[in-house]
């Protein structure tokens, strides 16, 4: 038992590599909306880390013990863990059910119930879908070959070697299901190190107690709450990190191929100029891809692009977002979510009035709500959806990202489409035009294209959305073997 434990306060302890460490150091997770403590959670320091980090060769060699296929196994049967069963919360004694997950992480992220539960939903998925999912990182690799490291493939030689002992994982509080981006690199044979957000320790703790009960090495997980300096030495001397943040927290790190950012998306949804005039019959899938999890996810859709026709789809949009409003967070047919922190709600409700001064923006939700923007209900504050009709994409508050449902629509050319709007980690494109559809095959600043009337925040398993976890945590190498050691694994596949 902690030493310094609260009755009735769940302490949660830095975990390192399986072993359980009570630090003086605690930060306190509070419900939002009563200020309830909740928990306190064991902050470590970056010289704790560097130490630890010297030992992340021992979860490596524990991993390495199981096949890939085994691994995959274990994912299937922590996914039933994480969704289904009791489990170990803290080192009190204490057990979680699945239903006081739910409300415990409802009451200090923001997230009503009902997004909660997709969100463990999609874990599950991820989870129990890990073959699939290896299937689609790898090309298609026999799970041998990932096994051995090497093979024929084809006729030639398939080689390749890891390019660290763990991987780095700087978590945000946002949004739960972003646990799954890393779920792989167990699969992959390579421990992680968390770093919890700070409002969101839930998930990443209850999925290592899932692993831990279907069988996985404790030596493979590292549960490491720490500071900002704590956070930099996870970056520095990781091989491989995981970071999510805001823009001012990932632009230091972009050129540091050691880090994949999992930054702002601005997802879009481009209209062709064949679609242009049938733009009532994608309202709704247009509204899903700004709303679906509250909004908060980098694959939402933040700006819609279209040739014409911008006025009538953003009063559209309008009509169907615009009366949301906050609701009980037990309440099923809850959308939004609260705001954890309410400074972030009001900086961000500031900073979309004081765009909307900028001359060639109107918020055309304003008369839909018929009330202000951010609002406060059950002591917790959400901002209501928000539409910005943009006359042009120069305006500042056309190509703005926030944490709730927030888009701008503007006018604009599909060739405008390609060449103006910058990077995008998903595009749907509603277009039939073999031209323009070309065009964004050939486009280099999209990570992930629908085409077609897809929601973007539609996930295929087989298909990473951002960022390859195999190609990130591995390098192919030349390799040249004996024709007598040839005796390992052949396939007609493809390799990496």
């Amino acid at each position: 038992m902690s030493s310094s434990s609260i009755p009735g306060v769940p302490h949660l302890p830095c975990l390192r590599w399986g072993r359980v460490y009570d630090s003086l150091e605690k930060n306190e997770v509070k419900d939002c909306r009563t200020g309830e403590l909740r928990a306190r959670v064991s902050v470590v320091n970056a010289g704790i880390l560097r130490k630890d980090l010297a030992r992340a060769a021992e979860g490596r060699a524990a991993l390495r013990r199981f096949t890939t296929s085994q691994l995959v196994d274990i994912c299937a049967k922590a996914g039933e863990a994480f969704l289904h069963a009791d489990l170990p919360l803290g080192d009190q004694g204490l057990q979680q059910s699945p239903q006081d997950f739910v409300a415990t992480l409802s009451a200090t992220s923001g997230l009503p119930h009902v997004l909660v539960r997709r969100n463990m939903q999609r874990i599950h998925q991820a989870l129990t879908r890990m073959g699939e999912i290896l299937n689609g990182l790898t090309r298609g690799l026999p799970f041998e070959l990932l096994d051995r490291g090497w093979g024929r493939v084809g006729g030639s030689m398939c080689a390749f070697h890891a390019m660290t002992d763990v991987l780095g994982v700087v978590m945000p509080s946002n949004s739960p299901a972003v646990n799954s981006l890393w779920l792989p690199a167990i699969a992959l044979k390579i421990p992680v190190l968390i770093k919890p957000g700070r409002e969101e320790p839930w998930t990443p703790y209850r999925l290592i107690q899932a692993f831990r009960a279907a069988g996985a090495p404790p030596e493979a997980f590292g549960f490491y709450p720490t500071d900002h300096e704590g956070t930099a030495e996870i970056l520095r001397v990781c091989g491989r990190s995981l970071l999510f943040g805001d823009q001012s927290t990932t632009s230091r790190y972009a050129n540091d191929s050691r880090i994949q950012i999992h930054g702002p998306g601005y997802s879009k949804i481009f209209i062709g100029e064949d679609e242009a005039d049938r733009w009532a019959q994608y309202v709704d899938i247009i509204a899903a891809s700004i709303a679906d999890n509250g909004g908060r996810s980098c694959i939402n859709a933040s700006a819609i692009l279209i040739p014409r026709h911008a006025d009538d789809l953003a009063n559209a949009l309008a009509q169907v977002l615009g009366p949301l409003g906050p609701a009980s967070p037990e309440d099923p047919e809850a959308r939004l979510s609260a705001f954890a922190n309410p400074k972030m709600a009001e900086f961000i409700n500031a900073a979309i009035e004081e765009g909307l001064k900028t001359a060639g923006a109107k918020d055309v939700t304003a008369a839909v709500r018929q009330g202000p923007r951010l609002v406060q209900h059950q002591g917790a504050f959400y901002l209501r959806p928000t539409i910005i009709r943009c006359d042009t994409w120069k305006h500042p508050l056309a190509n703005r990202e926030f944490l709730f449902p927030y888009a701008s629509v503007v006018e604009m050319s599909p060739a405008d489409m390609i060449n103006e709007t910058g990077p995008s980690l998903v595009v749907t494109a509603i277009t039939r035009d073999p031209a323009f559809r070309q065009a964004l095959l050939d486009s280099p600043n999209i990570e992930r294209l629908n085409i077609g009337p897809i929601p973007t925040t539609r996930i295929s398993w087989d298909q990473p959305h951002e960022g390859n976890m195999f190609e990130f945590l591995y390098r192919r190498r030349a390799l040249e073997v004996d024709e007598s050691e040839r005796g390992g694994v052949t396939t007609t596949r493809g390799c990496a």
